[in-house]
C-alpha cells in the first residue's frame, strides 16, 4: 500500500507539469501542443522498447488495440480538452475542474469494480471525499470571486473552458479504470511495458495528427508558423520534457500504483496532480500561496491520508 500510494504521489508530480505547457505557450493552438506533447512521447518510447521487447513481443492484437484506445482517449483527447481549457479559462478554473477526479473515480470504482477489488464502504468514504472537495473550493476561492466579477464575454469564454474541462474529466475517469482493468488481470506483465507500449501507439497517431493540422493551417490556425511555431526552441524543449516526465515516467509510475492499490483508492490519489499544478502555478507567478489555498492543499492531503486508511471490504454476492 506504501509503494504504491509513493508511486502516485511521483506521478502526480510529473503529471502536473502538463498544466505548465498552456501557460508557457499561449500562442500555440491546444491541438498542436498535444500533437508535439505525444510526438516526444511516442520518439521517447522508441529506444526504450528495447529494454523490454521481450515482454512487447508477448503483448497480443487485443492488447495492442487496447493500448490504442487508452491513448487516443487518455492521451489526445483529454490534452486537446484541457490545454484548450488552460488557454481559455486560466489556470486556477480547470485545475478545480480536474481536481473533481478523485471524487468522480472513487465513486465510479466503488460501484463498478466492488467485486473484483472489493467494496469501501460508503459511509467511511464521506469523510475523504469531503475534505478532498472542501480543499478543492478553499483552493480556488480567489479564482471563483474573480471569476463573478469578469465581463460577460470573459464569462462566457469562461464557460466554453469550464466545459473542456469537463470533458477532460470524462476523459480522465474512463482512462484510469480501463487501464486498471488491463493492468489488474494481467498481473505478471510489466507496467513499464505497458507505458511504452501505450509510447509507441501514440506515435503514429500524433504523426497522422501532425499532417491533418498542416493540411488544415490555412483555415484552422491561419499565420501559424508550420511546423513548430512561433518559438521553435521553447516549443521543442518543453514538449521533450513533457514526454519524458508526464508521458512516459508519469503512465510508468501510475502503473505501478495500479497493479497495487484497489481502484477506489487510487483514482483519489490523482489529487496529488491537483496539488503539484497548483504549486507550479504559484512558482510561475512568483508568490507564495495565500492562507486559504495552504488550507486547501492541507484538506487535500488529509482526505487522501484518511483514504488510505480505509480497507476494501468483500463485496456480497
Amino acid at each position: 500500500m506504501f509503494i504504491g500510494i509513493l508511486y502516485a504521489a511521483v506521478a502526480g508530480a510529473f503529471w502536473g507539469l502538463v498544466f505548465v505547457g498552456p501557460l508557457l505557450l499561449p500562442d500555440y493552438p491546444a491541438a498542436w501542443l498535444a500533437v508535439g506533447r505525444y510526438l516526444a512521447f511516442g520518439l521517447i518510447a522508441l529506444p526504450l522498447a528495447l529494454l523490454d521487447q521481450g515482454e512487447l513481443r508477448r503483448l497480443r492484437r487485443a492488447d495492442w488495440i487496447e493500448a490504442l484506445k487508452l491513448s487516443a482517449v487518455g492521451n489526445f483527447v483529454y490534452y486537446v480538452c484541457l490545454a484548450a481549457a488552460i488557454q481559455r479559462a486560466g489556470g486556477p478554473l480547470p485545475t478545480m475542474i480536474i481536481g473533481t477526479l478523485p471524487v468522480v473515480i472513487a465513486l465510479t470504482a466503488n460501484r463498478r469494480n466492488a467485486r473484483r477489488d472489493g467494496r469501501l464502504p460508503w459511509r467511511r468514504l464521506v469523510v475523504p471525499l469531503l475534505l478532498i472537495a472542501l480543499g478543492v473550493a478553499c483552493v480556488n476561492q480567489a479564482e471563483i470571486g474573480a471569476l463573478q466579477a469578469s465581463s460577460p464575454a470573459g464569462l462566457a469564454r469562461y464557460a466554453s473552458g469550464a466545459a473542456l474541462a469537463v470533458a477532460a474529466v470524462v476523459c480522465w475517469t474512463w482512462y484510469p479504470l480501463r487501464n486498471a482493468d488491463w493492468l489488474r488481470a494481467h498481473p505478471e506483465r510489466s507496467p513499464r511495458a505497458w507505458a511504452t507500449a501505450q509510447g509507441l501507439v501514440t506515435l503514429p497517431l500524433a504523426a497522422a495528427g501532425a499532417v491533418v493540422l498542416a493540411l488544415a493551417a490555412p483555415w484552422l490556425t491561419p499565420g501559424y508558423a508550420l511546423p513548430l511555431g512561433p518559438r521553435p526552441p521553447v516549443f521543442v524543449a518543453l514538449m521533450a520534457a513533457i514526454g519524458l516526465f508526464a508521458s512516459w515516467l508519469g503512465t510508468l509510475c501510475w502503473n505501478q500504483a495500479s497493479q497495487r492499490l484497489p481502484t477506489a483508492i487510487a483514482g483519489q490519489l490523482i489529487v496529488f496532480e491537483t496539488v503539484a499544478a497548483l504549486g507550479y502555478a504559484f512558482a510561475l507567478r512568483g508568490e507564495m500561496p495565500a492562507l486559504p489555498s495552504l488550507a486547501g492543499i492541507a484538506l487535500l492531503i488529509a482526505g487522501v491520508v484518511f483514504a488510505a486508511r480505509i480497507r476494501p471490504e468483500p463485496a456480497q454476492a
